[in-house]
């Protein structure tokens, strides 16, 4: 049996790689201390806004620990291994703005637009096609796993999909028509 800490952090890992292939996209927005496990959390979301008072970082090194719920892996898969072993090997805290400047956010709004700029991002995103939503994220997170050869075929058997979707056929009538398109999900 595992020690009590690791059942614990094998917990988090599929929580977090749940978060992170959901088929409908997650949107994180953080006002405040998003350190060490929050900032693990930040790394499996797809889009990232933050307060222009949120701070990250993985500090866990000052604890004598390391990141240990996959951060590890997705910071180097999202950033330049230069970049990330600083950031873990320091343990020091980012400003949003470095935060977005290395890519580990979208956009810094100001603290009290925060969710406001969160829900007009999700309602954006919420008028588009379920159906494509979903195959297009799991043709981004499963070809994150896959040699470029074969993500690229699976991108091209997911386009198939696409294309003979329902809501493929309405968005391009619709742009023919000059009028939105009304998604289904089919």
């Amino acid at each position: 049996a595992l020690p009590h800490q690791q059942t614990g952090a094998e917990d988090i890992r599929r929580l977090l790689r749940r978060s992170e292939a959901l088929d409908k996209p997650t949107i994180g927005a953080v006002n405040g201390f998003a350190l060490g496990g929050g900032t693990e959390l930040i790394l499996a979301l797809d889009i990232r806004i933050l307060s222009d008072k949120a701070k990250l970082g993985l500090p866990e090194i000052t604890l004598g620990l390391f990141p240990g719920a996959g951060g590890t892996q997705r910071i180097i898969r999202q950033l330049p291994l230069c970049r990330a072993k600083e950031i873990m090997f320091t343990g020091d805290m980012l400003s949003p703005d470095e935060a977005v400047s290395l890519g580990l956010a979208n956009r810094v709004v100001p603290h009290d637009s925060l969710m406001d700029e969160a829900m007009a991002t999700a309602t954006k995103i919420a008028g588009k096609s379920p159906l494509v939503l979903k195959l297009l994220k799991r043709t981004l997170v499963d070809g994150g796993d896959m040699p470029l050869v074969s993500a690229l075929r699976h991108e091209q058997a997911m386009i198939g999909l696409v294309l003979d979707s329902a809501d493929a056929h309405e968005g391009c009538t619709a742009f023919l028509e000059k009028r939105d398109a009304r998604f289904e999900g089919k």
